[in-house]
């Protein structure tokens, strides 16, 4: 690195670091972001050397459909995509997915995840939780207004109980909101300084976690008159004190609220007698007159606040991508600068110009020829050297598509959706086939409370190996075995191929498997399954 990208990459990072800054301006805005974005990823003067150029289309469907609609495409799906000869096919494939109920219903599902990290639903129920966000997606609603709707509310309205799963599902702990807000929305682990400046992150202060542990220091869970939900409930005074466990000196500071790096939250005179909207009493959620739970969520989600519109744009980017513009995603500082700190900033204006729009984001992401790049080196190339985003990141599938994804290689999920053709198909297929899927995410899934990882373990491979209900999927009579076997066996092979790996197979697998089945025609299920258990369909490519 040159001495003057380094200078040029000090100053983007520090820029974070002033309160409520903007990111530069993109130099050239009338080209297409993706265009931009392609620009400055392959500015590495040896990335030419080392690009693996597009993926194939078998490669890219595939792809694309996992990120966008959370499983893999149909073999109907692939040979038409394949057939098509239009330049811009794509393109149209990527707006066909953002416009769909499957789009909606998946980022519910990513975004679920990533908020409450898989958290027993105690006080608020999975379904209307997830139906909430899936509406938000299905409508295209501004992230930064669902933040403030999720981050607001008392739940005495029994239909918009939602608001409230972030605080209640965490018991109400001040600490453990504050926490998680930071972690999950700014993009900052401030666990560490709770107790004190964090000792390994300079950009880290006490000071930034008890601002943000002042909005939601007065609130905490009552029941209801009937005993039966939990409201939330605020009180219009106390104050926050905090010492450093480092300080000999022990000064007690009062905490002010602010997010980390803005302004103090200025908060009015407000008559004694006049204190409270909804007074304290028991079974009442009480109102203050001034709510500093009210402004908290205002506050993160201002336009011009860069943690909020930085940590959603790395997200996003590693949401396709497969990996962060930095890592981890709760690490955000001057220390731990960005890889491409120039699409960053990108990235997180475009999110401010264009109002949180998320699903414009992805669409200009997945145009980028950075996410549309093979997965495969090139030759005589070495893969450890070349610059990132040179070759497609593989990507372990998520619990959610991996389950998904096998009920589409299997043809439950297409035959649920044929036998409840009414309004909903898609929705109602997906209500059945919920606790078959909950047999994946259980399995695959990481502990309530954790980020997900990849993570391979012993009941894994069990699951995959004895499962009665993936070896009934698989079995001569089921809908997969059915409809293979009623092809002739060439094209049997091919349609087993791209029903579960998504492409053709290459001339030493189709000769191995017509061998395989011209011996044993009635064990095509066994070939399915090693097809579905393999290392190829568990990864993204």
């Amino acid at each position: 690195m040159s001495m003057s990208r380094t200078a040029l990459l000090a100053g983007v990072v520090s820029l974070f670091f002033l309160p409520y800054s903007k990111a530069a301006a993109p130099a050239v805005r009338s080209e297409p972001l993706h265009v931009r974005i392609d620009r400055l990823i392959g500015i590495d003067q040896d990335f030419a050397r080392y690009d693996a150029g597009l993926a194939s289309d078998s490669e890219f469907l595939r792809r694309v459909h996992i990120d966008l609609a959370g499983y893999i495409p149909t073999s109907a799906q692939i040979r038409a995509f394949l057939a098509d000869s239009a330049p811009d096919k794509r393109r149209r494939v990527i707006e066909q997915l953002l416009n769909s109920p499957e789009y909606a219903r998946n980022m519910a599902q990513v975004f679920d995840v990533l908020l409450m990290e898989r958290r027993p639903s105690r006080h608020v129920p999975q379904a209307d939780w997830h139906e909430f966000l899936r509406q938000a997606f299905l409508n295209n609603r501004p992230w930064d207004e669902v933040v403030r709707e999720i981050l607001s509310g008392d739940g005495t309205d029994p239909k918009k109980r939602h608001r409230i799963k972030f605080f209640l599902e965490r018991d109400s702990d001040p600490h453990l909101v504050s926490r998680d807000i930071s972690r999950l929305l700014l993009g900052m682990n401030l666990q560490c300084a709770q107790c004190h400046d964090h000792p390994r992150i300079e950009d880290y202060r006490q000071e930034h976690y008890y601002g943000l542990f002042a909005f939601v220091s007065r609130t905490t869970a009552v029941q209801d008159k009937n005993k039966k939900l939990l409201l939330l409930s605020e009180k219009a005074d106390g104050e926050t004190t905090y010492q450093s466990v480092f300080d000999p000196k022990k000064i007690t500071k009062t905490a002010v609220p602010r997010v980390p790096f803005g302004p103090a939250l200025v908060e009015p005179l407000v008559d004694k007698a006049k204190l409270y909207v909804i007074a304290p009493a028991a079974d009442v959620a009480a109102v203050p007159t001034f709510s500093r739970l009210a402004r908290l969520a205002g506050a993160i989600t201002q336009r011009d606040y860069l943690p909020f519109r930085r940590n959603l744009a790395n997200r996003l980017w590693a949401h396709l991508m497969g990996r962060g513009l930095f890592e981890p995603f709760d690490n955000d500082h001057s220390a731990n600068p960005p890889s491409h700190p120039e699409v960053l900033d990108l990235l997180a204006q475009e999110l401010a110009d264009n109002g949180f729009n998320i699903r414009a984001i992805l669409r200009e992401l997945a145009l980028t020829k950075t996410y549309q790049r093979s997965s495969i080196p090139r030759p005589g190339t070495d893969a450890k050297q070349a610059p990132l985003y040179a070759i497609a990141v593989v990507k372990p599938l998520s619990p959610e598509q991996l389950a998904w994804s096998v009920m589409q290689a299997t043809g439950l999920l297409e035959s649920y959706r044929k036998a409840y053709g009414g309004k909903d198909p898609e929705g109602e297929a997906y209500r059945r086939l919920a606790p078959s899927a909950a047999l994946f995410i259980n399995a695959f899934a990481n502990p309530p409370g954790q980020p997900q990882t990849f993570e391979p373990r012993t009941d894994q491979a069990l699951l995959l190996a004895n499962h009665p209900s993936l070896r009934s999927w698989l079995a001569p009579g089921s809908t997969l075995a059915t409809r293979l076997n009623s092809l002739p066996l060439p094209t049997r092979v091919e349609e087993l191929y791209l029903s579960v790996l998504g492409r053709l197979p290459d001339e030493e697998e189709r000769k191995e498997a017509t061998e395989f089945l011209t011996r044993q025609p009635k064990d095509i299920g066994d070939l399915a399954w090693a097809l579905l258990t393999s290392p190829e369909f568990r990864f993204n490519h």
